[in-house]
């Protein structure tokens, strides 16, 4: 049996980058042509798409953890290795996007097509074949692919309609929404019989919209009670409410105003739905006791400033009025709506002087460098190689780290952390070795001995 499910916890991880390859090309009378290894491929996104036919986060309820392809490794010959597919995967219309762990909303996924990098791929490493130059003719050497974002994101739906049919449990939502459109609900003679919202499609002249069952509220509702925040979130997008009152409920302290009252004090309490319009449905007066009761009450909540309505799911009777009514309020609605803008991409490019990293004192024999470009050359390094080391050592010596920790009071034989102080790389820091070109055969370096 499908279920509907509207909160998950998604893992994603994108794809590693392919490391690079480390080739010297060898052919007859030419034993050492020069390098010609490949760069490796980049890893693939995790993507979140807005796709009209997914209704519902029930498959990453059974499936919270999703990863894309790798990029291959680089070959020789200055064969690259095949980028990762990015992983695309689909979500409804509605869906937000949060940090897991600190509850940040990253993105609103509204508009089908809406796209949404989730996880970025790591980039492919370098082969030797793009490191040679006049100075380093043939690197023995290449560099490693960055490992892939790895992240973890709930994902929530909030309904995306037009109306939303708020009241109490077996107030006749589901019927009204069933009589009023194509949409079945299931409809049952007791309380909440409904646990998922239902959306229908109404039509009435020539304005098309849709309407949202939310299921029913109660008192408490807006602190959890009776599933109230999952129920009310459903609310949130909807341009207009329509309380649909039970006229012929049975139960006692119970009347349409006192049950308009309780749900407009839930709708307060959640917020952020005071400026939505209004308008009452009096169902069930089909029901002679129910029509009477209704026409006490009616003059009741048009002092409320309420449109109010008598209809009979059960019959039909007042549906038409009903649908032509909601159809002007949703009009309204939607010419009052502001024109959106189109999108501009503002491209900020780094400060004048800008570095592109910092040193920050821990204590008197700790130094902590942060920054993308030695974070990512730290990734990018085979520490295995001393050539590859040396390297590194040469690229952040003309960034001007080595500068920058001497002005810091950096002596020698402190402790120079690379990247985060829990799990970052940490050297020893010998000022009074030069960065230069590599000395000594391929793989090798003079310098990552003496040191």
């Amino acid at each position: 049996m499908a279920e509907f499910v509207d909160r998950v916890v998604l893992h994603v991880k994108a794809g590693d980058g392919g490391h690079g390859c480390a080739s010297i090309r060898r052919e007859k009378f030419k034993p050492l042509g020069g390098p010609d290894g490949g760069n490796g491929g980049r890893g693939g996104d995790v993507i979140l798409e807005v796709d009209p036919n997914t209704s519902t986060l029930i498959d990453y309820h059974h499936r919270p953890h999703r990863r894309a392809e790798s990029g291959k490794q680089g070959m020789g010959s200055n064969r690259d290795g095949a980028n990762g597919a990015d992983l695309v995967l689909p979500v409804p219309n509605g869906t937000v996007v949060k940090d897991a762990r600190t509850g940040e909303v990253l993105v609103d996924l509204v508009g089908v097509g809406t796209r949404y990098v989730a996880a970025q791929g790591g980039r492919g490493g370098l082969g030797n074949a793009a490191l040679a130059s006049p100075r380093r003719k043939a690197p023995g050497f290449a560099l490693l692919g960055e490992p892939g974002e790895e992240r973890d994101l709930v994902l929530e739906l909030k309904t995306v309609a037009d109306v939303a049919l708020v009241g109490f449990p077996n107030a006749g939502k589901s019927s009204l929404i069933a009589a009023i459109s194509a949409a079945r609900p299931k409809i049952a003679d007791y309380p909440f019989t409904t646990l998922v919202p239902n959306l229908g499609v109404v039509t009435a002249g020539d304005v098309v919209y849709t309407v949202a069952d939310v299921p029913g509220l109660i008192p408490g509702a807006s602190q959890g009670k009776g599933l109230g925040h999952e129920f009310l979130r459903h609310v949130e997008r909807c341009s207009t409410l329509v309380h649909v009152l039970d006229c012929a409920t049975l139960e006692p302290g119970r009347d349409p105003v006192s049950d308009y009252e309780v749900i407009e004090a839930e709708l307060a309490a959640y917020g952020a739905l005071e400026d939505r319009p209004r308008m009452a449905v009096l169902n069930k007066v089909d029901v002679p006791e129910a029509r009477e009761l209704a026409e006490l009450v009616r003059p009741m909540l048009e002092e409320r400033g309420l449109r109010v309505f008598e209809v009979s799911a059960a019959t039909h009777e007042g549906l038409r009025e009903l649908s032509f009514a909601m159809a002007e309020m949703v009009a309204a609605a939607r010419a009052a709506r502001p024109v959106e803008e189109p999108t501009r991409l503002v491209i900020r490019p780094p400060r004048l002087g800008d570095a592109g990293f910092e040193v920050r004192r821990i204590d008197e024999n700790t130094f902590q460098i942060v920054g993308e470009k030695p974070e990512r050359w730290i990734r990018q390094t085979d520490f295995g190689n001393d050539e590859a080391v040396g390297y590194l050592a040469e690229r952040l010596a003309k960034l001007g780290v080595e500068e920058a920790l001497a002005k810091a009071g950096a002596t020698e034989g402190v402790d120079v952390i690379i990247g985060p102080l829990d799990g970052g790389y940490v050297f020893d820091w010998r000022p009074d070795v030069t960065a230069g070109p590599s000395r000594g055969p391929r793989g090798t370096d003079d310098r990552v001995s003496q040191s």
